[in-house]
C-alpha cells in the first residue's frame, strides 16, 4: 500500500489558482455574450469544456451569482442574467463615479502627476498604433487607476470594486477593434489635457461620455440588434 507520505499535497495556491482561471474564463465569456441571457448552465457541461472538475466550476458560479451575472433557481438550475440593459446600468454606474473622481483630479494634479500622464498617454499612443492588445488593456487600467488615485477618492474606489471584473472584459473585447483602440486613445487623451489643465467640470464631462460611449459600444458588439433602442445621453 502506498504511504500517503509519498504524494506530495496540492499546495494551497495552485487550487487557488486554478478556481480563479475557472472563474475568470466564465465571467469573460458571460460578459462576451457566448451564452444567451436567460440560458440554463450545466455545471458538467462547463467541466468538461474547461478540462476541470465540477468543484471549481460550481465556485466559479457561486462567484458569478454574487456578481450579478447568474441566478440560481431552486430545482431549475443556473440561469445567465447578462441582458443590454443590465450591461448599460453597470456601466452608467462606472461612469457615475469616475467622471466624480476625474472632476476632484482636476483639482488636486501636480506637475509630477501631469507627467506621468503624458507618459502613460504616449505609451498607449505606441500600443494602438501597433495592435499591441494585450500592452493596452494593462496601460488603460494603469491610466483609470491613476486618475483614481490622484483624486484621493479612496472609498469612491472602493465602490468601483464591483465593476473592475466587467471593466476588464469589456476593455479586452472592444479594444480587439482597429476602430475602438483608436478613437479610445483619443478620448482618453483629451481627458489627459482637461487634466493638465486643471479643468474639474471638463474633466468630469468627457470621463463620463467616454465611459458611456464605450460602454454602448460594448452592448452593441454583444447583443447586436438586441440593443437597439436603449439609450443614454451623457
Amino acid at each position: 500500500m502506498t504511504s500517503p507520505a509519498l504524494i506530495e499535497p496540492v499546495a494551497p495556491h495552485l487550487l487557488r489558482s486554478l478556481r480563479e482561471h475557472v472563474h475568470e474564463r466564465l465571467r469573460r465569456a458571460v460578459v462576451a455574450g457566448r451564452f444567451r441571457n436567460g440560458e440554463r448552465l450545466n455545471e458538467r457541461a462547463l467541466a468538461d469544456m474547461l478540462g476541470v472538475s465540477t468543484t471549481p466550476v460550481k465556485d466559479a458560479i457561486r462567484r458569478l451569482e454574487s456578481e450579478g451575472l447568474v441566478r440560481t433557481e431552486s430545482r431549475r438550475g443556473v440561469f445567465v442574467e447578462f441582458s443590454p440593459g443590465q450591461a448599460l446600468q453597470m456601466a452608467l454606474g462606472r461612469a457615475a463615479l469616475e467622471s466624480i473622481m476625474a472632476h476632484i483630479a482636476a483639482n488636486h494634479v501636480t506637475a509630477d502627476d501631469i507627467a506621468e500622464i503624458a507618459r502613460l498617454i504616449e505609451e498607449m499612443e505606441h500600443a494602438t498604433a501597433h495592435g499591441d492588445l494585450e500592452d493596452l488593456v494593462t496601460l488603460n487600467e494603469a491610466y483609470h487607476g491613476m486618475i483614481h488615485r490622484m483624486s484621493g477618492c479612496d472609498y469612491l474606489e472602493r465602490r468601483l470594486d464591483g465593476q473592475r471584473m466587467y471593466d476588464h472584459a469589456q476593455r479586452i473585447a472592444l479594444l480587439s477593434e482597429t476602430a475602438e483602440r483608436q478613437q479610445g486613445f483619443e478620448e482618453h487623451r483629451a481627458i489627459a489635457q482637461a487634466l493638465a489643465g486643471r479643468d474639474p467640470g471638463l474633466s468630469e464631462t468627457r470621463m463620463r461620455r467616454h465611459i458611456v460611449r464605450s460602454a454602448k459600444a460594448h452592448v452593441r458588439q454583444v447583443f447586436g440588434a438586441d440593443a437597439e433602442g436603449l439609450a443614454y445621453e451623457a
